[in-house]
């Protein structure tokens, strides 16, 4: 049985990396289901400097940001960013991001209460 394998950006999505960060026999080949799990359990040092220093890709930046990637494409920042990008930006943060996490703090009580809402009423109904 063959095993089953993800293009190198499925994987490097999977691993929380930028793709095009990735080391050039990392990136132009498909990537076991296997191999992942190892590169997960056992990360080499490629990896393991990757996830600390960056650069991120989107979603990662939008997380580490506390904001959704739309506030990110609002705020202007198009590119990968470093951790240390990250850090200068949370240590003196500008305008659109002090507005966008109040946007995504807003978001996340909201969806709280909504959740709350609809267990109380899932308990009245039973």
């Amino acid at each position: 049985m063959k095993a089953q394998t993800m293009k190198a950006a499925t994987a490097a999505k999977k691993l929380g990396i930028l793709l095009s960060a990735a080391p050039e026999e990392f990136r132009d080949r498909d990537i076991s289901r296997t191999e992942l799990d190892e590169l997960n359990a056992n990360p080499p040092a490629w990896l393991v400097d990757l996830r600390a220093d960056g650069p991120h890709p989107r979603d990662v930046v939008a997380r580490k940001l506390g904001v959704s990637n739309s506030g990110l494409a609002r705020g202007g920042v198009t590119e990968p960013l470093t951790t240390a990008e990250i850090k200068a930006l949370l240590a003196e943060p500008p305008a659109w991001l002090v507005a966008e996490r109040a946007t995504q703090a807003q978001v996340r009580a909201e969806n709280a209460r909504v959740k709350q809402r609809n267990a109380e009423r899932a308990a009245a109904r039973d």
